[in-house]
């Protein structure tokens, strides 16, 4: 056969491949772009794609989202890669040892991760249709994975709103209440966390579930698609700074190469867009990030509209921009990706086994000590990223101390986590655990510190030596068959997981007492907080030791110390006003304007996910009819609360307190209720410097004003651990600040508080900032009347990851009487 007819052959089998393949517009029975197409639709698409074409697309579910919905991976490439998918994968993943003959690309595009940045899931459909028929060339040596939509919950939140309120026609005045998405946005995931700033920390299911197929297939590039505000216009690679310095010069260089070719599409189009601006590659939870620190070319595209835009807005230049508009970019951008990375197989290939040599990393080996719990909970989340770990032997490291932040010793034993940058995942290794990541540019998008020995609460050096390990096996505490003849049960009060092990009691109907005084007993010593289960508290529950039993399986983490009296070597006797009982708190939060979705979702997330705990979610729009007294403790979310509180809900919130009730208010709340609207705390005056100055010239301004920011630092706090607030810590304490807001130090109850010395140990703070924040409270409660107000200035379950500030919340439900 000579090559004009095989040419002919070729073209023939091409066309009526695409002629045998409807498009989106044609399985939906509506044009792309005209409506918003629901989740269940496109799975519908996706799943019709995989019967027609199943030679050259694979569909994989890989979980469902907490409201039960699917979460798709598509695989599309050519007839022979689809059939030879586990081999290439396997051949793909050698690189990371070095030992791998790859031939192919491996191209991972994500959509919708925010669910009311929606253009990108209908451009995902466009986009692997065209991929199927006009661009069927580029998949002879590239793989594509397509997650078609991260976030569904979200995603049909916002659908379903916007097809509830839009007109018909949509209207593109901007007023219409169709650009008006409520509260309840569909930005975020069920629980209302920012599932593109969890790739790291994997709080949500989402998350959890998708990093497993990450983890198999470590994609030469990956791409998370977003949108940004209507007047935007289109963004890509290459990023803005700060790079981290763990980035390497290809990955830098390819995010040029792939740019430059959307350049020239967008260009012929007449379109406008930008690049090196304002989305940075620094902080390590990203879509693009995240895939950076693995190897990958790791990109963020975005799209002018979001969920003001709808079908059709009229923008700032009175242009009007659609929804066709919008998947025309994202489509274009998509494909456009796929075409370089096709044209560059073998680099791509050649620099990620490179990247994957062994790093002359500063530091070898991360040593940490610290309580079981948080060393199981580290572990843990290593495990998911499939980060190799060991346990310690006995003997003394050297190196940075970051208790101290210099040089230091630690002891080292079998119960120590030892984490080696000789390893497969050294990257990622380095930037999760190294003390003060080096920060080439202030201005970022995000915070600048997240180090995990800080986050967990752990003692670590960071050691320029590699420090031989063993395998770490997490133990389970062994109690043997409890016995109805016990005095007593006593445990400790130091983690998450006694915090866990106490709501299960509580909910059980099983009375706990707590000890306001150390004590030892029979040999063993007990701190402030442990949790004290006596059989004569317990003498009418009807089946005592059997659903003790039962709570203690179910935690397996909880190890009981049986005692036979309540008569104390030393401390308080178990009959003294210093031994509490507990009483079961009946909680409640507000939602709703004017709180922030993510501060509540964060509180949200830990009563349900993490604590298993009953939580009763107060509306703003109805929160002045609720009688107050039906609940113990009241949490006000961190937001922008104005004037929300008049005069009388203030009154009757002081005048609920005073009977009794426990208020927590956390992050912006607090301004809610200080000293000039209700309680005692007070905003700390600073005085302004009075020095005259020049004129700043206008394109400084910006530069000019870090000086008074805080964009995620790590700061060195002193604790009072004799108070209840502050019961399972240690005497410093390591808080993540997110802003200036400072308060005077209480009279009373200052549990957690800021001293003079305000230079951060990991981050950015600005040297206005730390002039505001000197001797001023973290965390701290004042008795009022019968009841208590609970002060969180800095963010203790910020995006769920900062285990070690989530006994602080703990203490605030159940410790304090």
């Amino acid at each position: 056969m000579n090559r004009s007819i095989l040419f002919t052959a070729l073209f023939l089998s091409t066309l009526l491949t695409a002629q045998n393949i409807q498009s989106p517009s044609e399985f939906l029975g509506y044009e792309l772009g005209t409506q918003f197409t629901r989740h269940y639709e496109v799975v519908d698409y996706y799943e019709y794609l995989a019967e027609v074409a199943d030679d050259r697309v694979q569909l994989t579910e890989y979980g469902q989202t907490n409201e039960r919905r699917p979460l798709l991976l598509a695989y599309v490439s050519s007839a022979n890669n689809i059939s030879n998918l586990e081999s290439i994968r396997e051949e793909h993943l050698k690189s990371t040892n070095g030992e791998s003959n790859a031939s192919k690309a491996i191209v991972w595009l994500s959509y919708n991760v925010h669910g009311n940045e929606s253009v990108s899931t209908e451009a995902s459909m466009q986009t692997i249709y065209e991929l199927l028929t006009s661009k069927s060339n580029y998949l002879e040596n590239t793989i594509v994975i397509m997650d078609p939509c991260i976030n569904p919950d979200g995603r049909d939140r916002y659908s379903n709103w916007y097809n509830q309120y839009k007109n018909a026609p949509h209207q593109v005045d901007p007023n219409s209440k169709e650009h008006h998405e409520g509260w309840w946005n569909g930005r975020s995931n069920h629980y209302m966390f920012d599932l593109n700033r969890d790739w790291a920390w994997l709080t949500q299911v989402e998350s959890q579930q998708r990093i497993k197929f990450y983890n198999k297939w470590m994609p030469h590039v990956h791409v998370d698609f977003h949108e940004q505000g209507v007047n935007d216009p289109y963004y890509f690679a290459p990023a803005a700074e700060p790079y981290h310095e763990v980035i390497t010069k290809f990955q830098i260089d390819f995010q040029k190469t792939i740019g430059k070719n959307h350049a020239k599409y967008f260009d012929a189009n007449g379109w406008f867009y930008f690049t090196k601006e304002r989305f940075d590659l620094f902080y390590p939870s990203y879509g693009d990030t995240y895939p950076t620190y693995n190897g990958a070319i790791g990109m963020t595209y975005e799209q002018g509209g979001s969920g003001r835009a709808g079908l059709g807005v009229i923008t700032r230049n009175g242009d009007t921009l659609t929804l066709k508009d919008r998947i025309a970019h994202h489509q274009t951008t998509g494909l456009s990706t796929v075409e370089v990375a096709a044209n560059n197989v073998d680099k791509l290939n050649s620099e990620f086994k490179k990247f994957y040599q062994t790093k002359n990393y500063k530091y070898k080996s991360y040593v940490l000590n610290g309580d079981k719990d948080k060393i199981n909970a580290l572990a843990n989340l290593l495990s998911h990223h499939e980060i190799e770990f060991g346990k310690g032997t006995n003997g003394t490291v050297k190196g940075f101390n970051y208790k101290t932040n210099s040089q230091g010793s630690l002891k080292m034993n079998e119960n120590s986590l030892v984490v080696s940058t000789n390893q497969k995942k050294s990257t990622m290794v380095k930037v999760l655990f190294e003390p003060n990541a080096k920060l080439s540019d202030s201005l970022t998008y995000d915070i600048t510190a997240w180090s995990l020995p800080y986050a967990y609460g752990l003692d670590a050096i960071a050691s320029t030596t590699e420090i031989s390990n063993t395998n770490f096996e997490t133990p389970s505490e062994q109690n043997s068959k409890l016995s109805k003849n016990t005095y007593a049960f006593v445990t400790d009060w130091s983690s998450m997981n006694d915090a866990r092990f106490l709501g299960d009691l509580l909910k059980e109907r099983i009375k706990v007492r707590t000890s306001y005084s150390p004590f030892t007993l029979e040999g063993n010593s007990f701190k402030r907080g442990s949790l004290i289960i006596t059989a004569a508290d317990n003498q009418n529950h009807k089946d005592f030791i059997g659903t003790l039993q039962k709570v203690v399986q179910n935690n397996s983490t909880i190890r009981l110390t049986n005692v036979n009296t309540g008569f104390v070597d030393s401390g308080k006797d178990f009959g003294s006003s210093y031994i509490q009982m507990i009483k079961p708190p009946k909680i409640a939060v507000l939602s709703g304007k004017p709180t922030s979705t993510y501060r509540f979702g964060e509180i949200w997330h830990f009563f349900e996910q993490q604590l298993h705990y009953p939580l009763t979610v107060l509306d703003s729009d109805y929160f002045n009819r609720v009688d107050l007294d039906e609940y113990d403790t009241l949490i006000l979310p961190g937001g922008w609360y104005g004037s929300f509180f008049k005069e009388d809900q203030l009154k009757k919130l002081k005048e609920w307190v005073r009977n009794g009730g426990n208020l927590i208010a956390m992050g912006g709340a607090i301004k809610a209720i200080d000293g000039e609207k209700g309680f005692n705390i007070k905003i700390k005056k600073t005085e302004k410097d009075s020095t005259e100055t020049d004129p700043m010239p206008h394109e400084n301004w910006q530069r000019e004003s870090i000086k008074n920011a805080i964009t995620g630092a790590i700061f060195k706090v002193r604790v009072d651990n004799t108070h209840p607030l502050a019961y399972g810590y240690n005497q410093e304490y390591f808080t993540l600040k997110l802003g200036n807001d400072s308060y005077d130090y209480l009279e009373n109850g200052n549990a957690v508080y800021l001293e003079t010395n305000t230079k951060p140990v990991s981050g950015f703070a600005g040297s206005e900032a730390q002039k505001k924040i000197g001797k001023s409270l973290i965390f701290g409660a004042e008795s009022y009347g019968s009841g208590n107000v609970v002060y969180m200035v800095d963010n203790p379950l910020f995006r769920g990851f900062w285990e070690n500030g989530k006994l602080f919340l703990a203490n605030a439900l159940f410790m304090l009487n």
